[in-house]
């Protein structure tokens, strides 16, 4: 049987890249993939996009309410496909992780998602949560801090400010947000400044 995999990391840890090198290798052996994200992801528009500077434009803009088990099923020779990649997978809903599931044992199709575990705020996104609930594999991409230690937070900031403010989802370069990997120290060590 195929599997769900997971694999997760903070910002910076080389989600995207691992992603397209990936994709890269099947495309290579002549096998079809699928690459989607979901459309609350703007960075890049209809590409996913590396800050290694590499990217490649997405098949699939996934939507807020989508019911990908269907869409997944609805494509035209879906035998062909070899793997499904979801980037910013932390952006799914419950039911949409559960949708890729159902692709994985009723469809024989492997499905490898990325994403973030942790907001900025230290919680975790529903996509993520789910998929650490129920991927058949869990794989932990690591970066490191400022500090040299292992970055596990995902820190915003605003005009360079740290924040715990605002909306859960807050897009990278957006609205001069910006955010870095931190190890849990730093992360509350920039939580005591602003109390």
């Amino acid at each position: 049987m195929k599997k769900l995999y997971y694999r997760y990391g903070a910002m910076n840890c080389g989600k995207t890249t691992h992603l397209l090198q990936v994709a890269h290798n099947y495309e290579e052996q002549n096998m079809k993939v699928l690459i989607m994200k979901p459309i609350i992801d703007t960075k890049g528009g209809n590409r996913i996009v590396s800050r290694l500077g590499i990217s490649k434009e997405v098949d699939h803009l996934i939507s807020e309410d989508e019911k990908l088990y269907d869409y997944i099923c609805s494509i035209k020779n879906l035998k062909k496909y070899k793997c499904i990649f979801i980037d910013e997978s932390q952006f799914l809903t419950k039911q949409q992780v559960d949708d890729l599931m159902r692709v994985v044992i009723y469809k024989n199709i492997p499905v490898i998602c990325y994403g973030i575990r942790l907001d900025f705020q230290g919680n975790g996104f529903p996509g993520s949560t789910r998929l650490l609930e129920i991927a058949h594999s869990i794989e932990e991409l690591k970066t490191i801090c400022k500090c040299g230690n292992k970055a596990m937070y995902n820190a915003r900031f605003v005009n360079n400010k740290f924040t715990i403010e605002g909306s859960q989802v807050g897009i990278d370069g957006k609205d001069d947000i910006t955010y870095k990997p931190l190890c849990p120290k730093c992360f509350y060590d920039e939580l005591d400044k602003l109390n």
